[in-house]
């Protein structure tokens, strides 16, 4: 067919044309053109014969059969439907006998079901009817034996009267019956309805939640003892209840093992409107105790610590573990360096200074697969504790001695220390690489101090080492072995663990960390504990490397994350059962503390200290405030500024903590006219503008020795000029680039003051000194600049140190000298 311009469109044969118009949204219409196919209608000519066979129909006609079609071909097709019809007859009668042999199936399981309940059925049945009867029999019998007790010579007749089976029997033997017919039925019904929800699944078949099989047995001894006529009421079980001076009212309910509501329904009904949370007196809390029928043994506040007394373990429970070495020395010995070079890390060019200053806690595993335990100790004579603390927790002295200095004062000093700990002592005589050398000497000074090496007829290893060529460790490592091996170091890890805190310190991202070397069990995550006055649930253990781990066993060191609070460096940290203990504890021993503090005259409130800081008005006292990173440092600080004065005058330290310095600090500094000293911390930003407001002086020091040094020659007034040092800039880190042949460089904004390329630096880290140095370099876009004003952005780069991040701080500052004078 064609359109109206005479071009064809395709169409359908017998087909009539027409045209639609078709509605779109936004009011658009199309006209369309469909075909209409016309239905051609087959009549039957009157009088026609029916034919039939492969000639019937159109084969037999070519008149009606379609236009192309041969006879062989509708031949073919013919046959094509037939075969077809017969295979759906063939498949459903396939289907059919399918079915049927599914339905037998049925039937034949069902059978068996059936016959295996029916046969469940009658075993229960007799074994009821048999505790019945025995049940049935002891009761006669007793009753018999009652009778018999009572009448002094009954006839049988009048003792079988009275044990005749109650009247009262029958009817409640019907009742049970009842309810056995009953529940049978309910059974019945919910294994024959065919039907298993995802709650009956997970329930298993009770309506309920899952029950356990000591409550299952429960209700298994209540139904035996309901069925032979028994009382199904449960005994009471008296306890002895440990009673303090004072507890808290859920504590009570739960050392009872009776119900927190129970016990406040009963406090209530006493007069008292208490909560489960409140805490009453020992006297209210023993009446309690006997209204419901427990006994009361009364204990002291010191009983609380009973729970963790030191339990003797199994010679077989024992197992070996990791000796513990602690190195000690004089300062500037190389202890440090030593032992970089056995852990093949640089760990002291992190220290300011270049010196210890915390106790340092490692784990070596040597060639031959032996794994050792290091404690690194300060050698500066502020810090006598932290050696004093290093030798109690450890097994094995290595001293270090310098072959070009022999015995320094600190070098006898932890001579005693290993002494008084009772711990055996390796001798390594460092820097042997040294042309001023002399290994004899320092073995012919220590024999005065009455340490005798194995070269000069004595018991103690000597071995001659260098941190930097490496010559000796192999020796050092072999006699650490063998000392381990005289020892024969071994601990159970299965039990609960003990432990001593070698430092600890207030994170600002962590909160309170501690850094524990377990001494006896097993340390795990979740285990809860009390260390010292604080107390806590292991959140998270961290092992020198940085890595967290699951659980930490005897001789290993890790960071223990978790505290409520920063616990004292020394403490005792012991695993318990439950938090209430450790809680117990932790107030325990806080409020003696407190006590200690008390009685001793110590302040405690501000009104106190300016009292005691007037008291003594004939000696000259400077008071100052100490803040440090960890609590080891903070320790040293005020042991050695009790070491500074004389008759005329005296340093006081009113208050020393750990972490960065707050309003709080800068309140009581100003109060008392007092400095405040930072030991590698910072002040936050509202306590640096409150100190600015109130003309409270904040000193920041990263090496201790100039820190002792101020406040000595401040003391003494001997100090003509100090170094003052003037803050004239921060700057931010936003981004780090490494550039070739430079290194790490940070992309910086300049936030307050200016930034100067002759000025000293220091980075910050969540206001804590990382590194103090000067400037590689200083650019302003690719330029080198002497300085960069605030708000400007600009490229710095540390000289020798790469560690920097973003977001860390760089405090930029001057040093000028000033006369220093004494208020």
């Amino acid at each position: 067919m064609s359109d109206s311009d005479g071009r064809k469109t395709l169409g359908l044969g017998g087909s009539r044309p027409s045209n639609v118009k078709q509605s779109f949204s936004h009011g658009r219409t199309k006209n369309v053109v469909v075909e209409t196919k016309r239905k051609r209608v087959v009549v039957p000519k009157p009088g026609g014969q029916k034919q039939t066979g492969p000639g019937a129909g159109p084969v037999g006609d070519p008149s009606k059969r379609p236009a192309g079609i041969t006879d062989s071909e509708m031949e073919r097709r013919l046959k094509a439907v037939q075969a077809a019809k017969a295979r759906e007859v063939e498949e459903a009668a396939a289907r059919a006998a399918e079915e049927k042999a599914r339905a037998e199936e049925r039937e034949r399981r069902r059978a068996e079901i059936e016959a295996k309940e029916a046969a469940d059925r009658a075993r229960e049945e007799s074994l009821k009817a048999k505790a019945e009867e025995e049940a049935r029999a002891k009761r006669e019998a007793e009753a018999a034996a009652k009778a018999a007790a009572a009448a002094p010579a009954p006839a049988p007749a009048q003792a079988r009267t009275p044990n005749k089976p109650a009247p009262a029997a029958t009817p409640r033997k019907s009742e049970r019956d009842r309810e056995e017919t009953n529940k049978k039925n309910r059974q019945s019904d919910d294994r024959r309805s065919g039907k298993l929800t995802v709650n009956q699944a997970l329930r298993g078949g009770e309506g309920g939640r899952q029950r356990s099989m000591a409550q299952m047995k429960r209700k298994q001894e209540r139904a035996r003892q309901k069925a032979m006529g028994g009382s199904v009421e449960r005994e009471k079980v008296v306890r002895e209840v440990q009673l303090p001076p004072a507890i808290v009212v859920s504590e009570l309910a739960a050392r009872m093992a009776e119900k927190t509501g129970a016990v406040v329904k009963a406090l209530m009904t006493n007069g008292m409107m208490v909560t489960q949370n409140e805490t009453i007196d020992a006297d209210t809390a023993e009446l309690i105790i006997e209204e419901f029928g427990h006994k009361v043994v009364r204990v002291s506040d010191a009983d609380v610590e009973d729970v963790i007394n030191i339990i003797e373990d199994d010679e077989a429970d024992l197992q070996g573990r990791p000796p513990v070495i602690t190195i000690m020395g004089h300062v500037d010995h190389g202890k440090t360096s030593l032992l970089d070079a056995i852990r093949n890390a640089k760990v002291v060019a992190g220290e300011a200074g270049g010196i210890t200053q915390h106790i340092g806690a490692y784990q070596v595993t040597t060639d031959n697969g032996a794994v050792l335990s290091f404690l690194d100790t300060p050698g500066h004579a502020a810090f006598t504790s932290m050696r004093s603390r290093g030798a109690q927790v450890t097994d094995i002295v290595v001293l270090v001695v310098a072959a070009d200095d022999a015995v320094m004062p600190q070098t006898i000093e932890a001579i005693a220390h290993a002494k008084a700990a009772q711990v055996p002592m390796i001798v390594a005589i460092n820097k042997i690489d040294k042309p001023a050398a002399d290994a004899d000497k320092v073995r012919a000074a220590l024999l005065q101090h009455e340490v005798i090496v194995e070269k000069m007829s004595g018991d103690v290893q000597d071995v001659e080492v260098s941190a930097i060529t490496g010559q000796g460790l192999d020796e050092l490592l072999e006699a650490i072995a063998l000392q381990a091996e005289i020892l024969e170091l071994k601990a159970n890890p299965d039990r609960a663990a003990v432990g001593a805190v070698i430092e600890a310190q207030l994170d600002v991202g962590r909160g309170p960390v501690a850094t524990v070397l377990v001494q006896n069990g097993t340390l795990r995550q979740g285990d809860i504990f009390v260390v010292g006055e604080q107390y806590g649930k292991v959140r998270a253990l961290i092992d020198d490397q940085g890595n967290r781990v699951k659980e930490a066993g005897p001789s290993v060191p890790v960071e223990v994350l978790g505290l409520n609070g920063t616990p004292e460096a020394g403490d005792v940290l012991n695993v318990t059962e439950t938090e209430a203990q450790a809680r117990e504890i932790a107030e325990y021993r806080a409020n003696a503390a407190k006590d200690k503090r008390a009685a001793a005259g110590a302040a405690t409130t501000l009104e106190q200290l300016m009292a005691n800081a007037k008291a003594d008005e004939d000696v000259s006292e400077l008071p100052i405030l100490v803040k440090a990173d960890v609590q080891g440092s903070a320790e040293a600080i005020v042991q050695a500024m009790e070491k500074i004065g004389n008759d005329e005058v005296r340093v006081r330290v009113l208050h020393s903590g750990v972490g960065a310095i707050t309003e709080t600090d800068v309140g009581l500094a100003e109060a008392s006219n007092a400095p405040i000293m930072g030991f590698n911390v910072r002040a936050n930003a509202s306590a640096r503008n409150t100190a600015n407001q109130k003309g409270v002086e904040i000193r920041y020091y990263s090496v201790i020795y100039d820190l002792v040094d101020d406040v000595k020659a401040a003391a003494s007034g001997l100090l003509s000029n100090e170094i003052k040092e003037n803050f004239i800039g921060y700057a931010s880190i936003k981004e780090v680039f490494k550039v070739t042949g430079v290194g790490k460089v940070a992309g910086c904004l300049v936030t307050e003051g200016v930034a100067r390329r002759s000025a000293g630096v220091r980075l910050l880290r969540d206001n804590v000194v990382i590194h103090e140095g000067t400037l590689k370099t200083l650019k302003r876009f690719k330029d080198e600049v002497p300085e960069v004003q605030s708000g400007q952005e600009c490229g710095m780069a540390f000289e020798n140190y790469e560690d920097i991040r973003p977001d860390d701080v760089i405090e930029i500052f001057t040093r000028e000298e000033v006369a220093r004078t004494l208020s």
